[in-house]
């Protein structure tokens, strides 16, 4: 997130008698009290007034910048840049102005043209420094990772005790891959800040994906004694509502980086570690509505049953019960699909570890070709076509340590020699579809394609993404919907194919999918995710206020209605 300085780059004015100059000191009075609608209100009259009586330019350049910090505080970015823009027409080399131009397009998401102001605000003022950290910030946002770190190598030479851009440093190491030297800068974020809980998290995920549980229990739990929540505010004040997240540190969790980006509503995160104690009583004032962000019942079940708990005493309206959560391993899916007309679900068992499973005794069960993957993951590491029961106890030898799911090995291959990996989201009571995948291999993920080389393959995906029902019957959505009334997650995923008898195939269903906004090889997707995030805030706004609450983001939505099933 942003640190947003609304410096105040101009020097108040001589506030002399004219109406323009009353109306800046006023609202700068309400501003600083924290009545920021009436401080608008001021700034705007005072910006009247002067257009009438021809005041002085750097009282109307002043007036349209303190109106855009304003702005900011409300959450009203266009309104925001809007102003800034104003007051640069007038005193072009403002570098306060252009900062702050720059911290509204980081909010908007437009980290780009985020980059483009903070650079003409550095080449105005060289020593500006929110705009260089803000840069440095941008330029992550932007995935220009190994510039940023140069920036921030060179902050940090000036002001080498400034918790901030260490833990900044950190992020841009993390992200190329330097996780000893990110460990290194958030460990002296912390000492710089001994309140810092962000890097002890940071310290925690690094240590956790690294196996070093111990160290990561460590950081987790030394950031839950310190801030029992992870605070992210509103992108305005007031904020709507607030939302109370349950996340499990050690267990897999609904990504909502894009999801909870930019919101509307306070979002406060509580860490859920069995056997830990909670002060249910000020965790009742803390969100309207409460989000279970555990989604992996392999990874997270004795969470789970303590987020269930949780989420039982508060008693406020919620999204994805854990209990149901608990229902959605692999082998439980496939018992709660079983007999949905047109659907086929392939048939799931679990092997407990171990090296010694009766592999001659699945043949009366399940026979090759088989997939073999380790409970409790989603990707494609560690995922093997298994072509003979010999090739599965050599498979099961390797890997011997965990438990794993055996998966009937369903043919999805179109006629065209192709595989088509479909994904839709369940979110708000609809189907929304996410993206298509499509490669030669069965084993297919979309960051894994070549689909980028192939305008045909982008073309079909931008079809299916703007009318799914020209490749989905009638059929196939009744079964979706049959899939997503048997799941009973209020926000959850599919993924799926077709195969050659128009059969519904379902790879996969809960909460774990990913959805996200990083599609620049694919900007035709921009429409399809920006649907799936305003049904997730409309489905919490609901909630919180009630279903017969119109807010104004369904009204948006409405705009972007085109694919929705």
């Amino acid at each position: 997130m942003s640190t947003t300085s609304l410096a105040p780059g101009i020097t108040t004015p001589d506030l002399a008698d004219s109406r323009a100059a009353q109306q800046l000191r006023i609202g700068l009075e309400h501003h600083a009290a924290g009545r920021i609608d009436d401080a608008i209100a001021a700034y705007q009259r005072g910006l009247g007034a002067g257009n009438e009586s021809g005041a002085a330019p750097k009282e109307i350049t002043d007036l349209h910048f303190r109106l855009g910090n304003a702005w900011m505080i409300r959450g009203e970015l266009e309104l925001a840049v809007a102003s800034y823009k104003a007051a640069l027409r007038i005193l072009p080399n403002l570098t306060s102005s252009w900062s702050n131009l720059g911290n509204a397009y980081l909010r908007m998401d437009r980290a780009r043209d985020a980059v483009a102001v903070y650079l003409h605000a550095v080449a105005l003022d060289s020593t500006h420094w929110p705009a260089r950290a803000n840069l440095a910030e941008a330029l992550i946002a932007t995935r220009q990772y190994i510039i940023a770190k140069a920036l921030l190598l060179e902050l940090i030479a000036e002001r080498p005790r400034d918790a901030i851009i260490r833990n900044r440093l950190g992020k841009a190491h993390f992200s190329l891959g330097e996780a000893d030297q990110a460990v290194e800068c958030f460990q002296q974020a912390i000492v710089l800040d001994p309140d810092d809980t962000d890097s002890s998290y940071w310290i925690g995920s690094i240590k956790q994906t690294a196996g070093e549980l111990e160290a990561a229990e460590t950081a987790y739990a030394r950031a839950a004694r310190l801030r029992p929540l992870i605070r992210r505010p509103a992108r305005k004040s007031p904020a709507e509502f607030r939302v109370l997240a349950l996340y499990a540190p050690f267990g897999g969790n609904t990504p909502t980086e894009y999801l909870f980006e930019n919101a509307s509503y306070d979002v406060n995160t509580l860490p859920v570690i069995a056997d830990n104690a909670y002060d249910v009583e000020m965790l009742r004032h803390e969100g309207d509505i409460v989000v279970n962000l555990l989604s992996d019942a392999d990874q997270g079940n004795a969470e789970l049953s303590v987020a269930a708990e949780l989420m039982d005493i508060l008693a406020k309206p919620a999204v994805n019960d854990p209990r149901r959560v608990q229902h959605t391993t692999r082998e439980a899916v496939a018992r709660l699909l079983e007999g949905i007309a047109g659907c086929r679900i392939p048939k799931v068992l679990r092997l407990a570890a171990g090296p010694d499973a009766p592999v001659a005794a699945l043949q009366s069960t399940m026979t090759p070709p088989l997939l073999a993957r380790p409970a409790g993951t989603h990707g494609g590491d560690d995922f093997e076509k298994i072509e003979s029961l010999t090739d599965l106890a050599a498979f099961l030898q390797r890997a011997s340590g965990t438990d794993h799911y055996l998966i009937e090995y369903v043919d999805y291959c179109s006629p065209d020699g192709y595989f088509r990996k479909y994904r839709f989201i369940f979110v708000n009571g609809e189907i929304l579809p996410y993206h298509l995948a499509i490669g030669k291999d069965w084993k297919i993920h979309h960051d894994s394609t070549d689909m980028v080389d192939h305008p045909w393959m982008q073309r079909e995906e931008e079809v299916f993404l703007n009318d799914p029902a020209a490749v989905f019957s009638p059929a196939h959505f009744e079964a979706l919907r049959a899939i997503q009334r048997a799941i009973g997650l209020e926000y959850s995923g599919i993924d799926c194919g077709l195969d050659r008898a128009g059969q519904l195939v379902v790879f996969e269903v809960n909460a774990s999918m990913l959805v996200h906004r990083h599609n620049q090889a694919y900007p035709y997707k921009a429409p399809a995710v920006l649907r799936i995030k305003l049904a997730f805030d409309e489905m919490l706004q609901k909630l919180a206020f009630g279903t017969s609450c119109v807010r104004p983001s369904t009204e948006a939505r409405r705009e972007q209605k085109a694919g929705a099933i």
